[in-house]
């Protein structure tokens, strides 16, 4: 499907009631390709691509950074799961999709039942309670940030190799990912116009996703569904931030705990995600109230 002009891509299977899955930086929705059978035995599982990672759109450039800003991403993802009929929704994400998913749930609460978010901690919280251990682990948050066209520039020059770059420089470095997998990532990256996407992808996350968060906070606005946050005992989110008490200070319903992995969840530790899933989402009324007719 599009939406205004981007292509929106992804997956659809499975059955019972409807699971938006979105991927993180720098994947595609292949992420999932360890959990998402078992997921589809028990839910209509959606995946989809963000807006310029995998065979997504890449939408142009912009001043303020407002084409990828996760206001923009969330509007795909709702646009997505309507055009499969499903009004409201679970939600699993990982990373950058997680953040999508927070947007997403603020901007259109009706629409998602619950969240089970990986390895994040609200985006805002996490730029202002920086520190130097932080800064080394996450290089990539900054760099991507910078004026273009140097990051562009130099992400363009070697694809392949920032994709192992920054994926691999993480806990248990490339051994969590299967071979297919690394190689789907890195032709999605070299495809024109992704290095131009993720650079823009995190500018919006320096500048105006942090105005749409501070508004939030400014109006008291909170998440009202339940709300799951598990991440990597291995990873830098835990050890930097204290990733509970940061989300519960963004929404009512919080629990979650850290997993023996890293950064990639979905790809390090997918039986213990899947028996978290299975446990958060279990069909409620609410829930099969999503599922189309």
């Amino acid at each position: 499907m599009t939406r205004g002009g981007v292509r929106v891509h992804g997956r659809i299977g499975g059955q019972g009631a409807p699971l938006l899955l979105l991927h993180g930086h720098p994947q595609t929705h292949l992420i999932w390709h360890r959990v998402a059978p078992a997921l589809a035995q028990r839910f209509t599982v959606v995946a989809v691509d963000l807006r310029g990672y995998g065979d997504s759109g890449r939408p142009p450039a912009d001043p303020a950074h407002a084409n990828h800003s996760k206001r923009e991403m969330a509007l795909d993802a709702l646009a997505a799961m309507r055009h499969h009929g499903f009004e409201r929704f679970g939600i699993l994400a990982h990373d950058r999709g997680a953040r999508v998913a927070h947007r997403l749930a603020a901007d259109h609460a009706a629409a998602v039942d619950r969240m089970l978010l990986l390895d994040v901690a609200p985006t805002l919280a996490m730029y202002e309670q920086t520190g130097e251990a932080f800064a080394r682990a996450y290089w990539h948050w900054f760099f991507l940030i910078q004026p273009p066209p140097l990051p562009e520039a130099l992400i363009a020059s070697d694809p392949v190799r920032y994709i192992r770059s920054v994926m691999g420089a993480r806990h248990a470095g490339l051994a969590p990912f299967a071979p297919e997998a690394l190689a789907e990532y890195e032709r999605c990256a070299a495809i024109a116009g992704t290095a131009e996407s993720i650079c823009e992808d995190y500018r919006a996350s320096a500048g105006i996703d942090l105005e749409h968060d501070r508004a939030d906070i400014a109006a008291g606005a909170r998440l009202p569904m339940p709300l799951r946050v598990l991440w990597g005992a291995h990873g830098a989110v835990g050890r930097c931030f204290d990733v509970l008490a940061l989300w519960r200070e963004r929404a009512g319903q919080v629990d979650g705990r850290a997993l023996p992995c890293g950064h990639y969840i979905p790809e390090e530790a997918p039986g213990e995600l899947l028996a978290e899933a299975f446990e958060f989402f279990a069909p409620t009324s609410s829930s099969r109230e999503g599922s189309r007719p």
